[in-house]
């Protein structure tokens, strides 16, 4: 439920007011946010159900999907001059999405992301606040989507149009995949594979340090117990840890492992879901041996 979006949109331009099916003064199903530019963590991630009994064409003919009256999530957004806002929406069903902006306008899309995502690019953004809601193609389906907003042309963590420079959480991982849940043993569980890649970790944020590959090391799918979830590497050499979790959110460490240069990551209130991890090596080329651990009790 991750994928790439391209900066693409399909905008229809209305009186505000025209849509009398759709609900803006109701307060949003999913909640809202206050983002000025520049805000961190970018993506913006929300979980949430798409769908609902309205078709979207009642707005325009060219909107497509069926939404619910009241918003899904409400944006109150303070522009910058840097920055274009995009809003898009992944799931593992065909999902629409509509945006009512902070002059009224509506704007529509349906597959400008990849596959059968959603996705819309405001350039130049206005501040103000923007009602959007997630539709599903299909009437009857209610999926779980993630909402996301950024201003990196990111939704659900994943970079458009290359600006990730080639790391793809959708991609096989290099080193397989567990299931685990809540109190599993043995703890730790402890994956052997080689850090490193071609591909800077700081693409996806500017914050990671090191090298990793395009595709994850390791696919964990975790049912959450009542513990933290910790990762960790340990190995000879410098290495780092990037991971991407269930909401699309992207996280990273370098040396915050208990012993020498290893990394380590805690999730104090983990989500059950799917969390992609890489094992970087802090230098280019510097390809190491190295096991990665998965525990609730510790960190390497």
């Amino acid at each position: 439920m991750k994928t790439q979006i391209f900066m693409s949109v399909c905008a229809v331009a209305l009186l505000a007011g025209t849509a009398t099916a759709q609900d803006i003064s109701a307060p949003a199903s999913y909640g809202s946010v206050n983002l000025s530019s520049g805000f961190t963590p970018d993506p913006y991630n929300v979980t949430l159900t798409s769908g609902g009994q309205i078709r979207a064409s009642n707005i325009s003919s060219s909107c497509r999907g069926w939404i619910a009256n009241a918003p899904d999530f409400s944006v109150y957004y303070e522009a910058g001059n840097m920055f274009d806002l995009t809003i898009g929406s992944v799931a593992s069903s065909d999902t629409t999405l509509v945006v009512n902006g902070p002059y009224g306008n509506w704007y529509c899309d349906d597959d400008s992301g990849e596959g059968l995502n959603p996705s819309l690019t405001f350039s130049n953004p206005q501040s103000g606040r923007y009602d959007i809601w997630v539709g599903s193609y299909s009437e009857g389906d209610y999926a779980q989507a993630t909402l996301s907003i950024s201003e990196l042309g990111m939704a659900g963590g994943q970079p458009s149009g290359g600006y990730g420079g080639g790391i793809d959480w959708s991609l096989p991982a290099n080193y397989g995949s567990a299931n685990l849940r809540g109190g599993f043993t043995p703890d730790p569980y402890r994956v052997s594979i080689v850090s490193g890649g071609s591909y800077r970790a700081s693409s996806v944020r500017g914050d990671c340090a090191g090298w990793v590959s395009g595709a994850p090391d390791f696919e964990l799918n975790f049912t959450a117990g009542s513990l933290p979830l910790i990762l960790s590497a340990a190995s000879s050499s410098d290495t780092t840890i990037l991971v991407n979790d269930p909401n699309g959110n992207w996280y990273c460490n370098d040396d915050g492992g208990n012993a020498g240069l290893n990394p380590s990551l805690t999730f104090g209130n983990p989500t059950s879901g799917t969390y992609d991890i890489w094992i970087g090596s802090y230098s280019q080329g510097q390809n190491a041996q190295a096991s990665l651990s998965i525990s609730e009790l510790y960190s390497e």
